[in-house]
């Protein structure tokens, strides 16, 4: 009898731990299937994390900045056009001051200068397309084309200064020596040229270096081996 009830009784005790380790298990499987992106959930805490608030991006409109407007550069021809004395109508184009202009070929007499210098202007301006032919202006101041020294020859002619054609080599007799106030003539055995208002007057240009026929130049030249001789008073 003693026997039956200590069997009975080991019996309850296993029955009940068994019972009390499924329960465990049981309660562990919970806790553990309970997961938050696989991190697991504290005990008695099922519910997520509340996830942090994310920064709310606004844009706002920001304006381009204004393009600065460059102001407009005027030829600078073209702003002599205004200034009182300056006339570029006709075949008689002045400009104010002491030097003459070249635009698109054509020189602008000085107002200040003499009329003799301003008569030798416009009158160059009459043939500064005409070609290069050697001897070309000695046989009469108009010609089809010019060389050099007829290209002088024809300026100091409308001057004033100047009866009939010269050759180059009679040039380095001409006038007075040296430098003039407003014209200079360079001159040398084979070639002659002019410094008018101090535009360069030359059937020579440089850039090709080639005769080119009568043309007005705005640079200058190397003077080195030229005499420098210019009209009495000019």
């Amino acid at each position: 009898m003693l026997r039956l009830f200590l069997v009975a009784s080991a019996l309850s005790v296993l029955l009940a731990a068994e019972s009390q380790g499924q329960s465990w298990r049981g309660r562990e499987a919970i806790y553990s299937s309970q997961t938050a992106d696989g991190v697991p959930l504290q005990p008695f805490s099922f519910d997520r994390q509340p996830a942090r608030a994310q920064a709310i991006q606004v844009a706002y409109y920001a304006p381009r900045p204004t393009r600065r407007v460059e102001p407009i550069q005027r030829d600078e021809y073209d702003s002599e056009a205004t200034t009182p004395g300056f006339d570029v109508g006709g075949s008689h184009p002045i400009v104010p001051g002491n030097r003459a202009v070249l635009r698109n070929g054509i020189a602008y007499a000085p107002a200040n200068a003499p009329d003799g210098v301003k008569h030798a202007i416009w009158a160059v301006n009459s043939i500064r397309n005409r070609p290069y032919v050697w001897g070309g202006g000695h046989g009469s101041f108009h010609d089809y084309g010019y060389d050099c020294s007829g290209t002088v020859s024809f300026a100091l002619h409308y001057a004033g200064m100047l009866e009939q054609p010269l050759p180059s080599s009679d040039f380095l007799r001409y006038g007075e020596r040296g430098r003039g106030r407003w014209v200079t003539i360079y001159s040398r055995h084979g070639h002659v040229f002019a410094m008018i208002a101090g535009l360069r007057l030359d059937t020579t240009d440089l850039r090709y270096g080639s005769d080119v026929g009568p043309r007005w130049h705005v640079d200058g030249r190397d003077a080195w081996g030229f005499q420098a001789r210019h009209p009495v008073g000019l």
